[in-house]
């Protein structure tokens, strides 16, 4: 989300004095840099910044007679150049990365499920803040002042919160969606429909639209006069403003607080239990161990037969059949002890495996799990509130505090650091899915054969 002011030119008798604009208030342009609100310009001005050619008067920004009036970049030109190299990169990282998600989704075969559509959605919403909310905060940025009209001003902002809440709604309606899955995966999964989830989406889409709207029906403190002087930034209305941070990301927040903490309680929970009924097969007494021996289907060679298994039900607290192949086999010559010793298979069979240690590599792979669960859930809930966080804080707490001020550098910063949460939600929600990267790799190094 976005903020900005605008620059004023004022007369007096016969001079011209360039001003800075903050919600009707002027402030003096001096040599040192000004400190701003949320509303105010992202950029530091000085005299150098702004070049007034002194005229008769002044009409909507510009002179009536006399000299033309020419308005500089609000920042000296080197920063220029650097602010719209760096920040058209981030541009056209996200505008990559989320295409590349989407084609990854639609061409690769194993991420066609129905889950997934909650991926090409957050995907859309990422492009659209890249494409239709960032290039204009980027003239914006540099040059101090809104140029493109009345009318673009508003749709830019709405365009602005709809797309930035939709993304953030997406991540929410992942979350609960992963965490249906694990809460209760048989019953989900037959819930889990293409319309269901397409519904699920609209709702999300739905939702945002009624939280960026109100502005454009009068919620809102929009000057009603406005030209290329006037500051093209969000209602500082403070009714709206709760009702739009809270909508659009304290609410999902505390959402996604809760969800991902369950998440991460029943997938610890499914783990150890696992490696308990593991534990409980192994330290049963050998007599009572069902092991199941390797079955030879009849069209199978004498060289290679071929087994069947029977899994371990993880969530059972004790199994009596284990799976052959999951304790280290010795290779031996079958003893008979009264005709109940162990049927010989091929000449060998599966004896006294090494339960200590078997035991011990089971415990090692569900705790590795577990600590890769809670670092991946840690890295999702991170990156999200650290770009978020300092944003909805800013946009909250200024419209109560008229005394308080921010660096407009800092300002720019915070929104930015908003925005790359859509360049970095790829990497986050794909990069520890080996299917989109094998899609990536497919679709980056694909070649003709």
């Amino acid at each position: 989300m976005t903020s900005s002011a605008g620059l004023l030119i004022d007369t007096a008798s016969s001079t011209v004095v360039p001003r800075f604009l903050y919600n009707s208030v002027m402030f003096d342009v001096g040599e040192n840099t000004t400190s701003t609100r949320l509303g105010s310009f992202m950029g530091n001005v000085n005299e150098s910044n702004v070049t007034v050619s002194l005229g008769n008067h002044v009409v909507d920004g510009g002179v009536a007679g006399g000299e033309d009036a020419v308005l500089s970049l609000a920042v000296p030109l080197p920063e220029a150049v650097a602010t719209v190299l760096i920040l058209s990169a981030i541009v056209a990282g996200t505008v990559f990365g989320n295409v590349l998600v989407v084609l990854a989704i639609f061409t690769y075969r194993p991420l066609r499920s129905v889950q997934n559509m909650f991926i090409v959605s957050l995907a859309v919403a990422d492009i659209a803040v890249a494409l239709l909310v960032m290039p204009f905060n980027v003239a914006y940025s540099i040059m101090g002042r809104w140029v493109f009209g009345l009318h673009m001003c508003e749709l830019w902002l709405t365009c602005d919160v709809l797309c930035c809440t939709a993304s953030i709604l997406n991540l929410c309606a992942i979350a609960l969606d992963r965490y249906w899955a694990i809460h209760d995966p048989i019953n989900y999964a037959q819930k889990r429909t293409l319309r269901r989830v397409l519904l699920s989406i609209v709702l999300v889409w739905g939702i945002s639209a009624l939280i960026s709207v109100p502005p454009l029906i009068g919620w809102n403190d929009w000057p009603e006069q406005f030209d290329e002087t006037s500051p093209c930034q969000l209602t500082e209305e403070r009714g709206y403003v709760l009702y739009s941070a809270s909508g659009s990301f304290f609410a999902p927040l505390l959402i996604m607080t809760i969800v991902y903490f369950k998440i991460y309680l029943a997938t610890r929970r499914r783990l150890r239990k696992r490696a308990k009924a593991v534990a409980a097969t192994l330290q049963v007494k050998p007599s009572a161990l069902n092991v199941l021996p390797p079955t030879t289907h009849e069209n199978s060679s004498a060289d290679s037969p071929q087994t069947e298994q029977s899994p371990i039900d993880p969530d059972l607290d004790s199994v009596t059949a284990i799976r052959t192949d999951d304790i280290p086999e010795t290779r031996g010559k079958t003893q008979q002890n009264g005709g109940n010793g162990a049927a010989s298979l091929g000449g060998s069979c599966r004896a006294a495996p090494n339960v200590k240690q078997y035991m011990e590599e089971r415990q090692r792979i569900s705790l590795s799990k577990e600590r890769r669960a809670a670092r991946v859930l840690g890295i999702v809930m991170g990156v999200f509130v650290l770009c978020w966080l300092p944003f909805f804080l800013m946009y909250v707490i200024l419209p109560f505090c008229p005394q308080c001020s921010i660096a407009p550098k800092t300002v720019n910063f915070i929104t930015w650091l908003g925005y790359v949460n859509s360049a970095l939600n790829p990497a986050i929600y794909t990069v520890f899915n080996n299917d989109f990267r094998k899609a990536f790799l497919k679709i980056l190094c694909h070649r003709r054969r």
